[in-house]
């Protein structure tokens, strides 16, 4: 699987990129909300990536932040979407609008997205819900280095949103994944 790029940035032609990663030219196609934030053409850049092999070919899928990854990967979970609606729900609505308009079953706002229609709109409300992070409970948290991966950790173990970031709230700066994963466990077992 491959995780993470960094390296040149050759071309960019929406919604497809081409990173020089030490001489090998990978292609990556990324929603618009990453594409407008990428740097020029000769610059040095980082991608979370998502790689998807099917019969057709070998897909890599690339993403400014982790939170789009995420949400990227939530979406191809669902029945009906694949790779090209879940990066335009990303390019039509930041995630954490998806995760507001989630929260509040705005299937609205979900088809004014290009390809989206009323039935698919209210399937995306239906699977996402409680699925997403919520944008007020962890956009308010100073997350320490390596913090996203112990934020990764503790929702993936069943903890809720509110509970993860009340334990990053109490590590203190500069702890390591596994020192902070340790902690906070003994932190909500202890609430």
């Amino acid at each position: 699987m491959i995780g993470r790029l960094t390296g040149v940035l050759l071309e960019k032609n929406p919604p497809q990129i081409v990173l020089d990663v030490q001489g090998v030219g990978y292609e990556v196609d990324v929603p618009m909300s990453t594409f407008y934030n990428l740097p020029a053409t000769g610059e040095r850049v980082s991608l979370h990536t998502h790689l998807a092999i099917r019969e057709d070919g070998h897909f890599l899928y690339g993403f400014l932040n982790d939170g789009e990854r995420v949400a990227f990967r939530q979406l191809l979970k669902i029945s009906g979407v694949g790779a090209r609606t879940a990066l335009s729900v990303l390019s039509g609505l930041s995630v954490s609008d998806l995760a507001q308009a989630v929260a509040m079953q705005e299937a609205g706002r979900l088809t004014k997205i290009p390809g989206i229609g009323k039935k698919t709109a209210e399937r995306l409300l239906l699977e996402l819900r409680d699925k997403l992070p919520q944008s007020g409970a962890l956009s308010s948290v100073a997350v320490p280095d390596g913090g996203s991966d112990i934020l990764h950790a503790l929702l993936a173990l069943g903890y809720n949103d509110k509970e993860a970031a009340a334990a990053l709230r109490q590590l203190p700066p500069g702890i390591s994944v596994s020192d902070g994963i340790r902690q906070s466990l003994r932190l909500l077992s202890k609430a």
